[in-house]
C-alpha cells in the first residue's frame, strides 16, 4: 500500500498539509499518477514479517516519521526541483503540526484521532532504501526502527470535503462513527501485506473506542485500494457526485463501510 496503494491518497484522506490549492492539487494528482503508473513497475521485496510492529504512535518522533512518510508517498518531485529537500521538509513540518493538533484533540469536530504506524527494524530496511531509513527512522523501546506504513483513525461525524457516512443514525453518530485516512506504505515495500496489517489494527483500535461503523474513501479507479478494503471487510455505501470531484479538482471517490458492531468491543 507507498504507492499509495491504499487509501485514496488523494487519499482518503485529506487533511491537506497546506491550504494552498496549488499544493493540494499537486498532492492529489501526483499521488494518483504514482498509483496507476509506478505500482506496476515496482519489484516486490519480501520482508521478514516476524519483525513487523503495528501500533498507535505515542511519541512526537513517531508522528514526525509518519508525516515524513506521507510527504514521501503523496508528492512526486522532479529531481531537478529547486531546493527539493527544503521543500520536502517544509511539507513534512506542516503535516507534523497538523497531525499533532489532531492527535492532541485540538481539531474542532473530531472527538479523537490516532495515528497508527507500521515499523520494521532499521537493520532490515537500511539495505533496501537508504532514503527511507534516513527519512523515517525512529527509536522505539530502545531499538532503531523505520516507519514503513501509516494511517489515521478519525472519530468524527464527517471528514472535510468528503462524502459523509450514513451509519449509525441519530445521536449515536456523534461517537460511534470513524474514518480511516492518510493511508500510505513505502513504495519499496508494496505487496507485503502492510496495508492489510494497518487496516486490521485500525479496526481493532476503533472497536475498543466503541466505534460501530468504520469508513474509508478511495479513488473510483483505484482498484488496488478497493481490493484491499474489500479483503478487509468493507463494502460499498456511496459514490461521490462527479460535479463535486470536478469542483475539488481531484479524482472521483467512493465511500466504503465496515460494520464493527460485533467486533472488538470490551
Amino acid at each position: 500500500m507507498a504507492v499509495h496503494v491504499y487509501s485514496s491518497p488523494l487519499p482518503t484522506l485529506f487533511f491537506p498539509t497546506t491550504q494552498n490549492p496549488l499544493f493540494r492539487s499537486q498532492r492529489l494528482r501526483s499521488g494518483q499518477r504514482r498509483l496507476l503508473i509506478r505500482a506496476s513497475q515496482l519489484q516486490t521485496i519480501k520482508l521478514d514479517k516476524s519483525t513487523l510492529k503495528v501500533s498507535e504512535a505515542i511519541s512526537e518522533g513517531e508522528l514526525w516519521a509518519a508525516s515524513a512518510l506521507r510527504v514521501r508517498s503523496f508528492y512526486d518531485f522532479k529531481p531537478s526541483t529547486f531546493a527539493i529537500q527544503d521543500h520536502k521538509k517544509y511539507l513534512a513540518e506542516r503535516e507534523y503540526e497538523a497531525l499533532k493538533e489532531r492527535v492532541a484533540g485540538k481539531r474542532l469536530g473530531f472527538k479523537r484521532v490516532s495515528c497508527i504506524n507500521a515499523t520494521l527494524p532499521l537493520s532490515q530496511i537500511s539495505s533496501i532504501s537508504e532514503d527511507l531509513s534516513n527519512t523515517c527512522k525512529i527509536s522505539l523501546c530502545g531499538e532503531d526502527r523505520v516507519v514503513v506504513g501509516s494511517l489515521d483513525i478519525n472519530q468524527c461525524i464527517r471528514l472535510p470535503d468528503e462524502i459523509t457516512g450514513m451509519k449509525p443514525e441519530g445521536l449515536k453518530a456523534d461517537f460511534a462513527r470513524a474514518y480511516i485516512s492518510n493511508v500510505c506504505v513505502a513504495e519499496e515495500l508494496y505487496r507485503n501485506g502492510l496495508g492489510y496489517a494497518l487496516v486490521a489494527e485500525s479496526k481493532r483500535v476503533a472497536g475498543h473506542w466503541g466505534i460501530t461503523d468504520l469508513y474509508v474513501h478511495v479513488a473510483f479507479d483505484n482498484e488496488a485500494a478497493k481490493n484491499l478494503y474489500i479483503k478487509s471487510g468493507f463494502v460499498h455505501e456511496n459514490d461521490e457526485p462527479a460535479w463535486q470531484a470536478r469542483f475539488l479538482d481531484r479524482p472521483r471517490r467512493i465511500l466504503l463501510w465496515s460494520d464493527l458492531s460485533n467486533c472488538y468491543h470490551l
